[in-house]
């Protein structure tokens, strides 16, 4: 399995075999601005090709000059797209992270710069693929470093924020993959500083997405923002507010359509009352699941949990818990229960995310988790969301 496939540039009948990384040398003229369009084309087909195995992706992340070649490919090239692809695909092994970065540290600012692009066909491939390479700390960094370097008058968030939430902001894509990035980001203090500044209204501009009807990958990567910004227990006050009133655009996805009674229709916010019999619910169950995450997380303080219970977010999780098909999302949804019908901490520990459990008492919690998390996986197997590209 290690020699050079057939067709895959083999050497001369007879003569010595070329090494991998020499073939992969080999195809770097061919991958240069005024190289001839079909040579062009089988070039990055093959990367393409090569960048669907695991040896052809650690074969390929260390070659510095052929990752530039397939950033800098002209859009107007019939290759690009392929070459996009191929970056998607390098990027999606979290095990060549370090060796991407070491072989072309500039590759987060340069992919960053083709996905904000209005003009770039490609771009969504680009947002793609800095998905893929920001969900490791190290890349997450390098990139935030890049979006830092923006000029301070439109900082390099804000124009990804707006590419986000401006529709047509590039006529030829979509740019969904800029929600699961900017999860990613919003995993770091620096990111949700910025997203919960209320002087930008960045996540007013978010909320309506928690909706979004044709993808499912901007539904989940808003909604992981979301659920991030909401460790930040201090500006729950303002989240929880009229300023931002984000409560209904979590419970909304959640939402069926049950027919409650006009008592407990009272209780619900106007967003959520009569809501039509087709209503339909989130039918991703990782979201569903981060939404009720971040509901739990909205519940960490005494004044939190009551503006949640006030807003009647106890019927529609009632209601969810009864239909709910995953395991582990409707454990999640028990656990929410559990907090709004519970009684309330003693005095000292009524902020859930600061209380001090003693080390036993942590001990014995991680194992239980521990062991509800294994009989979970046993259930359900999931797998981590990758976005993969494949020749067409």
């Amino acid at each position: 399995m290690g020699e050079a496939g057939a067709g895959a540039g083999a050497g001369a009948p007879g003569g010595p075999e070329a090494s991998p990384e020499a073939e992969v040398v080999k195809l770097l003229p061919f991958l240069a601005p005024g190289a001839r369009a079909d040579l062009q084309a089988a070039a990055v087909r093959h990367v393409l090709a090569l960048t669907g195995s695991g040896p052809g992706r650690a074969l390929l992340a260390g070659q510095e000059a052929l990752l530039q070649a397939l950033v800098e490919l002209a859009p107007a090239s019939a290759p690009a797209r392929d070459a996009a692809r191929a970056l998607v695909n390098l990027a999606a092994d979290p095990g060549l992270h370090e060796t991407l970065l070491a072989a072309d540290p500039g590759l987060p600012a340069r992919l960053l710069g083709r996905a904000l692009d209005p003009q770039w066909p490609w771009a969504e491939e680009a947002a793609a693929a800095l998905a893929n390479l920001s969900r490791e700390p190290g890349p997450c960094a390098e990139l935030m470093a890049a979006l830092a370097a923006a000029e301070p008058a439109d900082s390099g968030l804000e124009r990804l924020v707006r590419a986000l939430c401006t529709p047509g902001y590039n006529a030829r894509a979509p740019l969904h993959y800029l929600a699961p990035l900017l999860s990613n980001l919003s995993q770091r203090p620096a990111a949700r500083a910025f997203l919960l500044d209320p002087d930008r209204c960045v996540v007013q501009r978010l909320l309506p997405h928690t909706q979004y009807p044709d993808s499912s990958v901007r539904r989940g990567g808003v909604v992981g923002t979301l659920r991030n910004c909401c460790f930040e227990h201090r500006h729950h006050e303002w989240l929880l507010g009229p300023e931002v009133d984000i409560l209904p655009f979590l419970l909304l996805p959640l939402a069926g359509p049950e027919d409650f009674s006009e008592e407990e229709m009272e209780r619900l916010p106007v967003d959520l009352q009569y809501l039509p019999p087709d209503k339909q619910r989130e039918p991703d169950a990782d979201i569903r699941k981060m939404l009720v995450e971040a509901i739990m997380l909205l519940t960490a303080t005494a004044p939190g949990r009551q503006q949640v219970r006030d807003q009647g977010a106890y019927l529609i999780l009632r209601e969810l818990h009864s239909w709910e098909p995953e395991p582990d999302v409707r454990a999640a949804c028990e656990k929410l229960i559990q907090v709004l019908i519970g009684d309330e901490p003693e005095p000292g520990m009524e902020n859930l995310l600061e209380v001090q459990v003693p080390e036993d008492v942590e001990q014995q919690l991680q194992q239980l988790d521990c062991q509800e998390q294994e009989q979970l996986e046993r259930e359900l197997a999931p797998e981590p969301w990758v976005e993969r590209a494949t020749p067409t």
